[in-house]
């Protein structure tokens, strides 16, 4: 754990899938047949309080619902890659737009289309319920669920490690 927590003031942006880390693995289906998906206000409230700090915030998913993409659009994401399979040119053009290194990004998440792209960056997370793959690459694996807190729980930690959690102008929510 103390290697993690070296690791976190080097992180200058973030990526996550949606499946499984921003939204519950169980889904309900809409009667078109496309995934409902359940979104945690406080994942929410941390990627908007991330953005204002700076941190550029990616995600790469192979969904591709278009009421997901307004969401995260909504919370401030400017990079939003969906129905990717490889998600490594997905990394690789995130890093090239934000001007960063491999090196300097934390990815979260939960299965094996998550793998090959949690090996390229530098700190791989994963939400406690992941698959058993993901959760051995990962240098640290959130005790939330995903949908449950998993990215509020890394994103504080890493804001936290950096002394940019909780600053007194952005605690009121109204300022967002």
């Amino acid at each position: 754990m103390a290697f993690f927590k070296e690791e976190l003031s080097k992180i200058k942006g973030f990526v996550f899938d949606v499946d499984g880390v921003l939204s519950h693995n169980v889904l309900s289906l809409s009667p078109e047949g496309d995934p409902v998906r359940t979104a945690n206000m406080k994942d929410g409230y941390a990627i908007m309080y991330a953005i204002r700090m700076g941190y550029p915030i990616g995600i790469i998913t192979g969904g591709k619902t278009q009421d997901t993409r307004g969401r995260l659009e909504r919370l401030g994401i400017k990079q939003v890659y969906m129905g990717t399979l490889d998600k490594v040119p997905c990394l690789l053009d995130f890093l090239e737009k934000n001007q960063l290194t491999a090196d300097e990004i934390l990815y979260m998440g939960d299965d094996i289309p998550d793998y090959n792209v949690m090996k390229t960056v530098g700190l791989a997370v994963c939400p406690n319920d992941a698959a058993q793959e993901i959760k051995e690459i990962s240098a640290y694996i959130s005790q939330r669920d995903g949908g449950e807190g998993c990215v509020r729980d890394v994103i504080e930690q890493v804001l936290r490690a950096q002394g940019k959690w909780n600053h007194p102008e952005n605690i009121n929510w109204s300022s967002f």
